[in-house]
Parts: structure tokens; C-alpha cells; sequence
């Protein structure tokens, strides 16, 4: 219960002449209001007018929302009715009530009075302390029927307004005159209810009013207090000052977001967990449900029964079927070599995944072909990552999106990255520091693997759970046709007996207990159990418990190799693929994430590469399982040679090879690709010896502008030098290999292992291994040995390129020259100043022998540049001739 005690009471008091009516026992309603009506009497000439707030009749209504409202208004008549009985009891000083305003909305009823004295506060402070024991002794209606409401003296001027300005613990009282002081404002608003905080007026702009802002602790208070002193005028040093009352809102407008603008080192890191929360909660299932789906072919319409008998039934017999021919496949399958390779990767498949399967080899050498033919043959589950395509892309954003698209990665919101880069810059000019919602290229395209190796786990799942349905059905039906196999020899033997019979086929007692509760055996039979059959039924018995137990071994190895068949397969195809400046990044992550794949046993991880040097990735991020490698090498003559002369038989060129073609067909040697080229342009009606003399011709263009550039601002971006290029193809078009370590050491390599490993990536050369260093060096196709002679036969490209090695050689030469002049001119220097027994010591000796070594040393570079450039005269005229 509120204080009783109100401090300097005050009302608007007018005098009336005219008479007022007394109080009858019929009652008038206006609207809202309920206007008392009677006989009238004449007051006394002091009679004043004054009015009264009752508080808590009505709920308080909180905003437009709040239902309780409404219990006020089915209620109102009842209890103003009740209000009024318990106002009639008071009588000091005439009072006497002449209306009741209920004001739902702050859950209050205002009480217009009359009374008569002389001495008004006194009059008022009695007629108030009257009310408040009545409503002690009497508690005051209430919509809740409870003892809250009390009886408030209005200070003020009662003001009933219906807008959107529903009552709140906080009361903005705007002051039109002077400040009233802080202590002053507390005094006269604490009898209403406990106050929370007051702030005195702050500075404002002219011509607005200064106000002070309090919060009460209850929103009944500040319900209270606003209808209470609302238009009262304070007088402050003889200076009156009128409140102007309204409610506020406890959180002002914009609030938080100032609030979150203002504290952006606790929202940023906030927002982004909360983001990442929703990311792992809501989108990563459904991507890893997506990439399930796309794995088990759950979005394939061609998987679908129904497409399939449309199929099957409609569209083949329309010959509307969309079937194509697909471009010519080599069929290597009876190569030695590509047995040996197919049977090893069989093997690694029907294995626990230990380790990365490596499959490398020349460029064209059909590996796709050859990894996608084992592959169909398993009948598992597949999917396949192109790095050749991921290195196409040209930003970071397109790189996820491409992988996002191969594994089938959806939902992905590829315009994030570019949105969270702007927050962390903008971050960076708030707080001083990222906010970390952007993440590198490493980071996203590991976080897109992560949720790949969960559906693959899953797709691992739904698979051994369906293998074991299988298996079980299996099981039940094997069981069901022992069971009748069994039970059809019993009916045989005269030992099988349903009792559900006798109930049917019974009479008397037997129909209804029936002979089925027991078992039949060998001893209820026709035949007795010591007899010939009797033995042979169990020997039956026996042979069928070992059938059953030799069974559950089947079934349990059987499950054993479902489980590993179940694992699903993960090829990586053109590993270290030319291309984008992502390159690095990518492949170290794929190597990372394919190690964890094995290690973890989700799946079979099987990686195609054109270098074996590419592995050394995957070898860092398995350092303690070895790589289970698989090469792929070009067919040998006699392979390459039967594979041509079989696929021509299969489009009906039935006619021999002669010689001369067959001498042709070995100028390729056994690339797959380079055959498979001869054999499309031998269908297509051309002959053997053209079809190849134009794939060396086309190859001799190739390798020209690959190996040496278009002009000499193209020769400046290859990672080798022109001279090295010529170097290396002018030795191979004359010997089949070459030893690598005599290339790399002479000029004009110098130790460049670089530039002959970036010919290797070019496939211009290829580099084989012995004890695992290099070797060897030989052309990177076999097909390059006649493409290089037809270069070095050319007499034009060859004096150009003999020219320019010449030319650098004579300028090497001439260095040398040079400073071994500059050395002897120095040498001269010092035993010029020697004395003539200085000269007789061996330091006179040694500056001798250096004098002899340089001037061999110099007479053999200018011999080399007499030599190179009489060559280079000779070139020249060849140059002029111009063949």
C-alpha cells in the first residue's frame, strides 16, 4: 500500500451560484461518464469543486496488444456501481461526488466532487484521509477483485486522451517556467511509488521546453503520479511553473541499435557465432544431405523407375531415345601393362582404405579412361573433383563456387565473401582490428571439404544399412527354404503333424486339445529310430548343422567384404593441373583432406596425375604410410600396333596393314591419345601414312610455339630460355635418351633444375627415375622424337636457333677474355713491384704458373670465338639462301 501522506495539497476550486443537484437514487450515463443526478440544494457560498484519482479499478492497459483491457470494459457498470456505494459513505464536509470518468487506459476512475469550507487544504487533507480509511476498512473495487486500489487527490488538471500512449515506468514532466530543483521534484513525486532514478533537465535546443526524466519502480506509481500532478503549477520562488506530463518509453526509439553501434567489440564477435552457430545448426545438414543426394542419385531423373520404363517402353521404340555416340575410348584392356595397372587398383579397392591410391602418367596415356573403366566395373559409389576445371577460375569466390558445383555443395552464398571482406574493413576502422567474419581461400574450401567427408560417412551408412537388408532377406529366404525343404521331408517321413488341424479335422476330446503341442521326432515316425532309415535321417540332421555353420562363415566374410565394397570412392583427376594462381593452395588442401579420408576410413581415395612429382604433396600429408603408386606407361610397338589394326576391324576395315603403314603407325609409338587420333582420321577416309604425317606436322606447330614462344616478348615468359629448349630437342632428335645429370651440369643449363622441370610439366621432355633420383631424360611423347628431327632439319629454324646459342657462347668466351686480362694486367702489377731476391722465393713461381694457366685459359675462348663466329658466317648464309 502507497503512503498515505500527500504533500501540499492543492485544487482548482471555482465558486458556483448555481445550485447543485443532490444526489437521487436514478443515475444518468454520458458517454464515458457517469453523471450523478437529483434534487438540488444551494450550497453555501464557500462550496468548491475538486477531483479525485482512483487507481487499480481497471487493468492497466500496456500496450494495444494486452487483452485485459477488455475485462475492464465487460466489468465498467459493476464497478463504478460498487465505487460509487463506497464514495456515498463519506459525508465530511459535504462532499458529495457528481460524476465518475472511468480512464481504462491507465486503469483508474477520476471523481468529480463538491464540499463545502472555509478552509479548503484543511478540507481537502480530511475529505482525503476519510477516503483512504474507507478504503482501508472497505477495500475499493477492483478488477482483480484484490485490495490495490487507493484514493489520490488530483493536484493538477485531469487529462483524458485515447491516443497510442499507453503507460510505462518512465515519466518525462516538462516544466513551463523555471526548473524545479532535484530534491524539490523527489519530495513531491515519492508518496505516488517507490522512484528507480531521477535526471534532472538537461541543456536543449530554444524554444523547446527542459524537462526531468524519473522512473518509478511499478507502472501503477507512474500511472498514479502522471493523472495526479499533470497541469499542476508549482510555485518556485513566487515563480509559478507548470507540469507538463507524458509518458516514455523504457527503451527509447533506435535504442538498440545505438546501443549495438556503440559497442562493436561485444556485437561483432557475438553476431559471428551466432552465424557460424547457424551455419553448422541449419545449412551444413542440408548441404551434406544435398551431396548425399547427389552421390546416391537421388536427383537423377534417369534413376527413376518410371523415366526407366518410359524408357525402356516408349522412347527407344519411337527412336527418340537422346542416346549418342561418345567419342572413341581406347580400349587398353589388352595391354600388359595396363593389366598390371588394373589389377593393382582392383586390388587397392577391395582393401581397407590405408593409404592414397596415386595413378600417374604421360599426358593422353588414358588415364581417365582407364581409372573410369574400373570404377564402372565395381559398381561403387563415386565422386570426382576436376582440378583441371577448379584452376580455371579466376578469383577465389568462383574456385569455392566451382568446387561447391563438383560436389555438389548446396546451399552456397558466394556473395558473403565478398560482403564479409567490407565488414572486416570496416571493422578495422572501428575497433582497430578484424572482426574475422572474412576467411581465406584455405579456410573455405576446408570447410567445404568437412561437410563433404560427413555426407560421405553418410553415404557410407545408407549403404552398409541397405547391404544388410539385403543380407537379411536373404537370410530369411535361405531359412524359409530349409524350413520347407525340411518339413517336405518330414510330411515324407511321417513325422510332421499341424496341430491346428485337429481342431478342424478332430472329433471329441482330440478336437479340442489337439497332438500339435509336441514335437514330432525320428522316434514318432513310421520307421524306428534304430532302424536303416532312422540313421540316415540323423546323418541329415548333422550334415544340415554344418551346411548352417559353414553358411554363417560365408555370411560373415561375405558382410565383412560388403562393408569395404560400401565405402565410397573419391577421385581426384588432373592433380597438379597447369593453371590458376590458386594452384598451391588447392592442392594442399585436397592432399590434406584426402589423407584424413584414409586415415579415417571413409572412403578410397584415388588421385590421377600427370607427374609423379606431384605426390610429393600427399606424401607430406601422409609422412608415415607409403603412397600405393600406380604408373601408366605408353604401349610398347607391338601392343600399339595390335590395338590399331583390332580397332580398325571393329568399324569393318578388314584389309592388312603393308609396311609402310605399320612403319608410320611405330613414328607414334604407344601413346592412347596420338592412336586414337590416327584411328579417327583413318574412319573418316584418310589414309595411314597422311593421317600420321599430319599429327606430326600438327605436333611440329605445337611445339614450336610452346617450346620457343611466338616472338621474343613471348619467349620471356617461359620459364626456360630459348638456347635450353634448342639444347635439349637438337640432342634428343639425334639420341633416344639422354643422361640428365651431363644436361643439367653443361651449358646452357648451368644447375638451372628448374627450367628442365618446368619442360617436364610442359610435357616437352620426360624425366625417368633410377633408385629415385633423376635419371634420364627423353621426349615427353614418343611422337616428339620425329617432331624434333623435322625441327632440327630445318635448316632456317636451325640457324636461328644455332645463331643464338653461338652468340651467347661468344659472349661467355669474351667474358672470360676479359677477365683474365684484368687478372694478368693485376699479376703484372705485383711483380713489378717485387725485388730481384723477392723474385728468386716460389711466390715469384706461383704468379708464373697463374700467368701460364690464364693465358691457356684465354687462348682457348678466343680459339671457341674465332670457331662460333666463323659458324655464325656460315648460318648467315644460309639465312640469305633461305633453305
Amino acid at each position: 500500500m502507497l503512503s498515505r501522506n500527500v504533500l501540499g495539497l492543492v485544487v482548482r476550486s471555482t465558486a458556483t451560484s448555481s445550485a447543485v443537484r443532490r444526489v437521487a437514487a436514478t443515475v444518468t450515463r454520458a458517454p464515458g461518464i457517469r453523471k450523478l443526478t437529483g434534487s438540488a440544494d444551494v450550497p453555501a457560498v464557500s462550496a468548491a469543486e475538486g477531483w479525485l484519482f482512483v487507481d487499480s479499478v481497471f487493468p492497466i492497459r500496456m500496450g494495444i496488444w494486452d487483452v485485459r483491457h477488455y475485462i475492464g470494459v465487460f466489468r465498467e457498470e459493476s464497478l463504478l456501481g460498487e465505487l460509487e456505494s463506497r464514495l456515498s459513505v463519506v459525508k465530511t464536509h459535504g462532499f458529495k461526488v457528481l460524476s465518475l470518468q472511468p480512464y481504462q487506459k491507465d486503469g483508474g476512475v477520476f471523481v468529480k466532487f463538491t464540499y463545502s469550507a472555509r478552509d479548503k487544504q484543511s478540507a481537502l487533507k480530511d475529505i482525503e484521509d476519510e477516503l483512504r480509511a474507507e478504503a482501508d476498512n472497505h477495500a475499493m473495487p477492483s478488477w482483480a477483485g484484490l485490495d490495490w486500489g487507493n484514493v489520490w487527490l488530483v493536484k493538477g488538471q485531469p487529462w483524458l486522451e485515447d491516443m497510442h500512449r499507453y503507460p510505462s515506468p518512465l515519466l518525462k514532466i516538462g516544466f513551463e517556467g523555471p526548473d524545479v530543483q532535484e530534491e524539490t521534484l523527489y519530495e513531491l513525486l515519492r508518496p505516488y511509488g517507490h522512484i528507480h532514478d531521477l535526471i534532472p533537465p538537461k541543456p536543449v535546443p530554444a524554444g523547446t521546453l527542459r524537462s526531468a526524466d524519473v522512473s518509478f519502480v511499478r507502472v501503477r506509481s507512474a500511472a498514479i503520479a502522471r493523472n495526479a500532478i499533470h497541469g499542476y503549477q508549482f510555485l518556485n520562488n513566487n515563480q509559478p511553473t507548470r507540469f507538463q506530463i507524458l509518458y516514455q518509453r523504457p527503451l527509447q526509439a533506435h535504442a538498440i541499435r545505438n546501443w549495438l553501434t556503440a559497442h562493436p567489440r561485444i556485437v561483432l564477435p557475438i553476431l559471428f557465432f551466432l552465424l557460424g552457430t547457424l551455419t553448422y545448426t541449419v545449412f551444413d545438414p542440408i548441404r551434406a544431405l544435398s551431396i548425399e543426394g547427389k552421390m546416391l542419385n537421388w536427383f537423377d531423373y534417369r534413376e527413376y523407375e518410371l523415366f526407366k520404363w518410359l524408357r525402356t517402353h516408349a522412347l527407344e521404340r519411337l527412336f527418340l531415345s537422346s542416346t549418342s555416340e561418345d567419342s572413341p575410348v581406347a580400349d587398353l584392356g589388352g595391354w600388359k601393362e595396363r593389366r598390371e595397372a588394373e589389377n593393382a587398383l582392383r586390388s587397392y579397392l577391395t582393401d581397407p582404405p590405408l593409404t592414397v591410391a596415386f595413378v600417374h602418367g604421360p599426358q593422353g596415356s588414358g588415364k581417365s579412361h582407364f581409372v573410369s573403366a574400373v570404377l564402372q566395373d565395381s559398381g561403387r559409389k563415386t565422386l570426382v573433383i576436376d582440378c583441371a576445371e577448379l584452376n580455371k577460375t579466376t578469383s577465389d569466390t568462383r574456385l569455392v563456387a566451382a568446387l561447391a558445383e563438383q560436389t555438389g555443395y548446396r546451399p552456397i552464398f558466394t556473395f558473403l565473401n565478398s560482403l564479409t571482406n567490407v565488414i572486416d574493413i570496416a571493422s578495422m576502422g572501428v575497433i582497430g582490428q578484424k572482426a574475422g567474419f572474412s576467411s581465406s581461400l584455405p579456410d573455405q574450401l576446408k570447410q567445404i571439404l568437412e561437410v563433404v567427408g560427413i555426407a560421405l560417412m553418410n553415404v557410407n551408412r545408407s549403404l552398409r544399412k541397405a547391404t544388410k537388408q539385403e543380407f537379411k532377406a536373404q537370410r530369411e529366404a535361405e531359412a524359409r527354404k530349409i524350413e520347407e525343404a525340411r518339413r517336405t521331408e518330414q510330411i515324407r517321413q511321417g513325422t510332421w503333424h499341424d496341430g491346428r488341424l485337429d481342431c478342424v479335422a478332430g472329433n471329441g476330446i482330440m478336437s479340442e486339445l489337439g497332438v500339435g503341442d509336441e514335437v514330432f521326432g525320428v522316434a514318432d515316425s513310421d520307421v524306428g529310430a534304430g532302424g536303416e532309415d532312422g540313421a540316415l535321417v540323423m546323418e541329415e540332421l548333422k550334415a544340415e548343422k554344418e551346411v548352417e555353420g559353414e553358411l554363417r562363415r560365408k555370411e560373415r566374410s561375405a558382410e565383412e567384404l560388403e562393408a569395404i565394397a560400401a565405402l565410397p570412392i573419391v577421385v581426384i583427376t588432373n592433380y597438379g593441373a597447369r593453371g590458376s594462381v590458386y594452384r598451391e593452395e588447392l592442392q594442399d588442401v585436397l592432399s590434406q583432406w584426402a589423407a584424413s579420408l584414409v586415415e579415417n576410413k571413409i572412403a578410397h581415395v584415388v588421385v590421377v596425375s600427370d607427374n609423379r612429382e606431384n605426390a610429393k604433396l600427399i606424401t607430406r600429408a601422409l609422412p608415415s604410410k607409403p603412397l600405393y603408386s600406380i604408373p601408366l606407361y605408353d604401349a610398347d610397338a607391338g601392343s600399339a600396333l595390335a590395338f590399331v589394326k583390332q580397332r580398325l576391324r571393329d568399324v569393318g576395315m578388314t584389309a592388312g596393314l603393308t609396311g609402310p603403314e605399320v612403319a608410320s603407325i611405330e613414328c607414334l609409338g604407344g601413346r592412347a591419345s596420338d592412336l586414337e587420333i590416327l584411328i579417327y582420321k583413318v574412319r573418316s577416309g584418310q589414309a595411314v601414312e597422311d593421317a600420321v604425317e599430319d599429327i606430326i606436322s600438327r605436333s611440329v606447330g605445337e611445339l614450336r610455339k610452346s617450346a620457343f614462344g611466338e616472338d621474343i616478348e613471348d619467349a620471356k615468359s617461359l620459364p626456360w630460355t630459348r638456347e635450353q629448349a634448342w639444347t635439349v630437342l637438337k640432342q634428343l632428335a639425334q639420341k633416344t635418351e639422354l643422361p640428365y645429370y651431363d644436361v643439367l651440369a653443361n651449358f646452357p643449363f648451368k644447375g638451372d633444375e628448374i627450367a628442365l622441370r618446368s619442360m617436364e610439366h610442359m610435357e616437352l621432355i620426360s624425366i625417368g627415375t633410377l633408385h629415385g633420383r633423376p635419371s634420364t631424360i627423353r621426349p615427353g611423347k614418343p611422337v616428339f622424337k620425329y617432331v624434333f628431327e623435322r625441327l632440327v632439319n630445318d635448316p632456317v629454324f636451325r640457324a636461328t636457333q644455332d645463331m643464338a646459342v653461338n652468340d651467347k657462347l661468344i659472349a661467355g668466351a669474351d667474358s672470360t677474355v676479359k677477365a683474365c686480362e684484368a687478372e694478368l694486367a693485376t699479376l703484372q702489377d705485383i711483380t713489378g713491384t717485387e725485388t730481384f731476391f723477392q723474385s728468386l722465393w716460389k711466390s715469384r713461381r706461383a704468379s708464373m704458373e697463374r700467368r701460364r694457366y690464364l693465358f691457356k685459359k684465354m687462348y682457348e675462348a678466343q680459339v671457341r670465338i674465332q670457331t662460333l663466329e666463323k659458324r655464325n658466317m656460315d648460318l648467315k648464309k644460309t639465312l640469305a639462301r633461305g633453305t
